[in-house]
């Protein structure tokens, strides 16, 4: 310590004032002891910390500049990929025109601030597979309770947002999509085709059994399961509907996008075939085209189904929306509701500290929130509904809960199908596109650097 220098000192003060500052953000003064590691990393010396290096000597081989450079690169880039943005592929075009397929984006984690690794033991820059096999990448031998870091706003409608897959906590090993609940509700569906005088909960125990027998089924932790972008129409407390396709949130219409796309059938005469070479100058995307000839459907916003209807040849251009009717497809899944993609609602997104008073009717729109999402047990024999074994009429809900949709609304799997986004499934605010690569290769360059709106 004699021979310590001032410079050290210095470095010593930078690195010992962010770490301090980085322990207020985390709200966890225990992490504070670390100090004591930092103090003699550059003053005492008297742990080698860095083993991998020869103590004492200026000039290490090649070989250690090498492990040392790759250390510190590994560390800096998961610190960054955890608490300050995280890279993004577009997958598919259920955001489109807003985000297309093969756009890179950073997905900001100081927006909403930073969600706290759940599965801290995880091999780094890695999300739930070791690329290029169906290994795991992580250990559950660890667990965290969700906590989110101060950031810098709420989540607000018409944010484009990542988050976790809310119905991906069980899959079955190499059927992903879709869902496994939607492979239960599917079973459930063959069960009471064949007859049988068995209550919901005995049909749902039943498919189980069978996907089990036929499958693997397996089960991730929340923030593990995948990742999707959508954008949250309703935030919580909330009332939503959805009227003609057209969404409504305590009762007002959500502003109209022109990036919002719906289904449209386009009629030409004599079998003319509208050319990708005709519709990409406004706007239609490979992901959404199909070569046809007299008759077919694409994706399509107002203003591009108006220059279509503008096109030579072109007999008429019909928006496709579904008559109002059952969808058993759609959340929360009761025919009676006669419920589908384009009318739903009014439904109330749920808050934390909302008390629901609860009934066997109503059950399905809760049923994984209080299992799923917040850890319960539920029973229910006949009218009665047991949380945790005791017999009650009301539940207060612990999290926040978001509607999300794809602005490709009648090409997304989202909200409709499979209900609300819990507050500690989000990972982040769509931020930046740094990178734009066509599917049919090249780069689109005007969407190079582009921030993601609103």
């Amino acid at each position: 310590m004699k021979n310590t220098s001032t410079k050290q000192w210095i470095k010593f003060g930078i690195v010992a004032l962010i770490y301090i500052l980085w322990c207020i953000w985390l709200r966890n003064f225990w992490l504070l002891l670390g100090l004591v590691i930092i103090y003699d990393m550059y003053i005492s010396k008297k742990v080698h910390w860095a083993f991998w290096k020869k103590r004492g000597v200026k000039k290490q081989t090649r070989l250690i500049e090498w492990v040392d450079a790759i250390i510190f690169a590994i560390i800096a880039a998961s610190i960054i990929r955890i608490f300050i943005f995280q890279a993004y592929i577009i997958p598919t075009p259920s955001m489109e025109r807003e985000l297309l397929v093969g756009d890179f984006l950073f997905v900001s984690k100081v927006a909403y601030g930073p969600r706290v690794p759940m599965t801290p033991l995880s091999v780094p820059l890695v999300h739930n597979k070791i690329p290029g096999t169906n290994i795991k990448s992580y250990s559950e031998l660890i667990h965290w309770d969700y906590k989110r870091l101060a950031g810098l706003s709420q989540i607000k409608r018409d944010d484009i947002f990542v988050f976790n897959f809310p119905a991906g906590d069980i899959y079955i090993e190499g059927y992903e999509n879709p869902d496994y609940h939607t492979h239960v509700r599917d079973f459930i569906q063959q069960l009471k085709s064949q007859g049988g005088n068995f209550t919901d909960a005995q049909y749902e125990q039943k498919a189980e059994e069978l996907l089990a027998q036929r499958y693997t089924i397996l089960d991730r932790p929340v923030d593990k399961r995948e990742n999707f972008i959508k954008r949250c129409v309703a935030v919580a407390g909330d009332e939503l509907e959805i009227k003609d396709g057209k969404v409504y949130t305590n009762g007002n219409p959500q502003p109209d996008f022109d990036n919002i796309l719906l289904t449209y059938q386009i009629v030409t005469d004599a079998n003319k075939l509208l050319s990708y070479e005709q519709l990409e100058p406004i706007g239609v995307s490979l992901a959404n085209y199909q070569g046809y000839k007299q008759s077919g459907l694409l994706s399509l916003s107002a203003s591009m189904a108006q220059s279509i209807q503008e096109m030579n040849g072109v007999v008429s251009v019909d928006k496709q929306l579904s008559s109002k009717g059952v969808d058993g497809r759609v959340f929360p899944f009761i025919s009676e509701l006669g419920w589908n993609r384009d009318h739903m609602g009014p439904l109330t997104i749920p808050a934390k500290g909302d008390i629901i008073n609860l009934s066997v009717e109503n059950l399905p729109f809760y049923k994984r929130i209080i299992e799923a999402y917040e850890g319960n047990t539920l029973r229910v024999e006949g009218d009665n509904i047991y949380i945790n074994e005791q017999l009650t009429d009301a539940y207060t809900i612990k999290m926040n809960y978001y509607w999300a949709m794809g602005d490709n609304r009648h090409n997304s799997a989202d909200s409709r199908y499979w209900g609300f986004v819990p507050e500690d499934h989000v990972v982040g605010k769509a931020w930046l596109i740094w990178m734009s690569k066509k599917p049919e290769g090249g780069i689109r360059w005007n969407r190079l650097l582009k921030s993601v709106h609103p």
